[in-house]
């Protein structure tokens, strides 16, 4: 997969509010949302479509196996491909969502990303929901996870990420901070923001944790870093979700 912190359905539903507001042209939104991908089909035609029928903003879900916290009331369809795809962007006004699937193309050593979005029918979701949320409440509890997390695993003598998923943050905070084509839109609050970077990060290092396991732990140890990292995986993906709809219904109606 491409090397950057935010899924996907996170820097659409940012960018793509941007564009339901009039900041940015359809047109712009793979460039801006998706830098790291070559080919992408499916997105600006639904989004420009929202658009016209006055949707204002994009939010997103990052669904797991048995955890579909905050996706909207759809048909099994969707919510089994948002949860295969571990996430979706969904508008709240006349409903609908939109599911990813990224794939490699071209030889070895000279491959590109491509990304089709398939859209889905959902049922409008309530926006005083995301109103409602207290981003202080989520990161406070996030960084007591981390914390958390690292302590036991250091004293059980488990590595909590590893020295790829780590390799692979450094590759990713390095791609980002080559330009603006890899930040987000201008107006976004403070701490939503702040919030999107650390759980961005922790779901990152959780996801390519939980891909690798060091040889050197033994069956018992090994099940234990796996449980917290899981753990660790529904904490952090539910935060980001959580602030990337605050930032992006901010954006959307108050800025």
């Amino acid at each position: 997969m491409p090397d950057h912190e935010l899924p996907a359905s996170v820097r659409v539903a940012l960018w793509g509010t941007a564009v339901l507001r009039g900041r940015l042209q359809p047109e712009e939104l793979p460039a801006r949302a998706l830098p790291d991908i070559d080919e992408c089909s499916g997105l600006v035609e639904q989004v420009r479509l929202w658009a016209q029928l006055g949707e204002r903003a994009l939010l997103v879900a990052l669904p797991r196996p048995g955890d579909v916290q905050g996706m909207p009331h759809s048909s099994p369809d969707l919510v089994a491909a948002a949860t295969a795809a571990e996430e979706c962007v969904f508008v709240p006004g006349v409903g609908g969502a939109l599911v990813p699937e990224i794939a490699a193309y071209g030889p070895e050593g000279d491959q590109g990303w491509a990304v089709t979005w398939t859209a889905y029918v959902a049922d409008p979701f309530p926006v005083h929901r995301v109103e409602a949320l207290d981003l202080g409440a989520t990161e406070l509890m996030l960084r007591t996870g981390l914390a958390e997390l690292t302590d036991e695993l250091a004293s059980a003598g488990a590595p909590p990420f590893g020295e790829a998923a780590e390799r692979g943050a450094s590759r990713a905070r390095a791609a980002r901070d080559r330009g603006a084509a890899w930040g987000l839109p201008d107006g976004l609050p403070p701490r939503a923001v702040r919030v999107v970077s650390l759980a961005g990060t922790a779901l990152f290092l959780a996801d390519a944790g939980l891909a690798t396991v060091p040889s050197s732990l033994d069956a018992s140890t090994a099940s234990r870093r796996s449980l917290l990292l899981r753990q660790l995986q529904t904490q952090a993906a539910r935060a980001l979700a959580d602030a990337t709809n605050a930032a992006a219904v901010h954006l959307a109606f108050r800025s």
